[in-house]
């Protein structure tokens, strides 16, 4: 069925029920000046509330507005329109009521400058941008460009910019009524942009069945009932926080919309909201654990008995930070999810709460999903227990990389199989384990090195916060290990330090170079390491070509 028909059905059994919740920590701190002072920095009504929410009701009518707003401006099936806003109350009943006019939903990383955003709208066709008023300035430096043939709508408080029409103006004489399209499982429904990590971003277009299949799975993989109370914290352009909330509408079940991810604000979160459901990412985990051991939290003073799941994706989970995890939430079932925009997000392979015994594993194929590990070749299957290159198929593939048929055919074979690009192996009991992404393998001296592995390794370091490890060219090897280490705060660490831990790793693997420094993550929670080898690899290749030892 089509998604949307989810809200449809939950506005009409849950009616007057909550479905989400917006919490901002900033504004309640901000409220603790005066009011004059406060009005001064956030001016407008719609500012004031710290916490505001919707019913399901309410949610599916305003939907319903968005949908024939759209409409009256000839806006349907094969127009795109995007959305460009921060995590907020309004952002899902944009994006559900773009669906319901059979048009296709197109999100849009926040953390786009300006020319990616004009990149993007050009790349995916867009006729329509919601944005809100984070991105006035970067909207105004292509507004004459991007606004030649498209309809660009501000979406928020205070004065809409002269270059675009006001959302809230327009939106409240509309009908509340559900517009009479017909969707199908196969018609298309979002377009999701890749990280853009190695270049500008691809365009990954999905039907309304890789968003239906990706409730179901989520409800299914998490035993979601409608007692439960989901905490969302990431981006909701992506697909990671947009399907693991999914979950929740398909249970009928309510979701928090976080702003902000330190420890205070999400255990406060958890204990004011009664959430049962959390999916952190690996750092977010990590600040939480810091500051419960440096005692700057403690959990007396937050309610979290209710609180039964923590799941991690996005990224390899160190089993290390798990183990300390079960040491202040010993009660707490775990789950880590696997997967790409391209498989519409996380849970095509999914370790399963029961199966917390084999922590460090990926997991085993999600609801409805088939994977395998393939050689160079992309066909020949490699036997258990060796590495290769992870392939899934399923009901969530993407339909292509749109206006794209060369790099859908690079990665989508005929018989529906994804390459995802990530090398990976099988041990004996079924289970697949991450190894690396293809492209960052390092290989030195002849040998195959994946920095996944090390990374792991010193992070069980007490006083390594995060880490990266990248290869840098080198005259003799090919590549060397380099290790980006960035120390806890409060802690001390040596190169001498690091080398002497690492006499644990097999020769090969120990890092060459170590050096300390901030390791970058984007929205999701993913390494950096394209930024990262930019930094730190181009000193070392000139070198390397001259033939100096850097």
């Amino acid at each position: 069925m089509p998604v949307t028909d989810l809200l449809e059905r939950n506005a009409r059994l849950y009616g007057n029920e909550t479905a989400l919740v917006e919490l901002n920590p900033e504004l309640q701190e901000k409220r603790r000046r005066t009011w004059k002072d406060y009005d001064l920095i956030m001016p407008g009504p719609s500012t004031m509330a710290y916490r505001r929410e919707i019913t399901w009701a309410v949610f599916d009518e305003k939907a319903n507005r968005v949908a024939n707003l759209l409409m009256g401006r000839g806006i349907g099936r094969g127009n795109k329109v995007a959305i460009l806003m921060m995590n907020c109350l309004e952002y899902l009943p944009l994006y559900f009521g773009i669906l319901k006019t059979g048009a296709v939903a197109v999100p849009m990383n926040f953390r786009f400058s300006a020319e990616e955003i004009k990149y993007c709208l050009e790349l995916s066709d867009t006729d329509v941008l919601f944005f809100g008023p984070e991105f006035i300035g970067r909207i105004e430096e292509i507004a004459d460009e991007v606004g030649e043939n498209r309809l660009l709508m501000y979406v928020g408080p205070g004065l809409c910019p002269t270059f675009a029409e006001d959302y809230d103006a327009q939106v409240v004489n509309c009908s509340s009524a559900a517009p009479l399209v017909r969707l199908e499982e196969e018609d298309d429904a979002a377009i999701y942009f890749s990280s853009g990590t190695t270049g500008f971003p691809k365009a990954i277009l999905h039907n309304h069945e890789s968003l239906s299949q990706a409730a179901r799975m989520e409800q299914r993989h998490h035993e979601i009932g409608r007692e439960d109370c989901f905490l969302c914290i990431p981006p909701l352009y992506h697909t990671g926080a947009k399907f693991h909330w999914m979950g929740s509408l398909f249970a009928g079940s309510k979701a928090v919309l976080l702003k902000g991810n330190t420890p205070s604000a999400i255990l406060s979160a958890v204990s004011q909201e009664h959430c049962t459901i959390v999916w952190l990412l690996v750092p977010w985990a990590q600040d939480i654990l810091d500051a419960l051991d440096n005692g700057t939290l403690k959990l007396s003073d937050f309610e979290t008995a209710q609180w039964r799941l923590m799941h991690i994706g996005a990224q390899p989970v160190p089993p290390s930070l798990i183990k300390h995890w079960l040491d202040y939430f010993p009660n707490h079932k775990y789950d880590t999810n696997y997967g790409l925009s391209e498989s519409t997000g996380p849970g095509c392979v999914h370790l399963g709460m029961e199966n917390i015994h084999k922590v460090g594993a990926i997991g085993v194929p999600g609801y409805g999903w088939e994977c395998k590990i393939v050689e160079e070749d992309g066909e020949t299957l490699v036997p258990q227990g060796s590495v290769g290159e992870l392939c899934v198929r399923g009901p969530g593939v993407m339909t292509c990389y749109y206006t794209d048929p060369e790099a859908t055919a690079q990665v989508l074979t005929a018989d529906g199989w994804l390459k995802t690009g990530d090398m990976a192996m099988q041990d004996e009991d079924g289970f697949y384990f991450l190894v690396d992404r293809k492209k960052d393998v390092i290989i030195s001296g002849g040998e195959n090195i994946y920095p996944v592995q090390i990374e792991d390794f010193l992070r069980t370091n007490d006083n390594i916060s995060d880490v990266a490890v990248i290869g840098m060219p080198d005259k003799r090897l090919g590549e060397i290990t380099a290790a980006i280490i960035q120390v806890k705060e409060g802690h001390s660490l040596t190169e001498e330090d690091v080398n002497r831990f690492c006499n644990e790793l097999p020769r090969y693997k120990r890092p060459k170079k170590v050096i300390f420094a901030p390791v970058p993550r984007n929205a999701t929670g993913k390494i950096e390491k394209p930024k990262l080898r930019e930094i730190y690899c181009v000193e070392n290749l000139v070198a390397a070509q001259n033939g100096i030892t850097v």
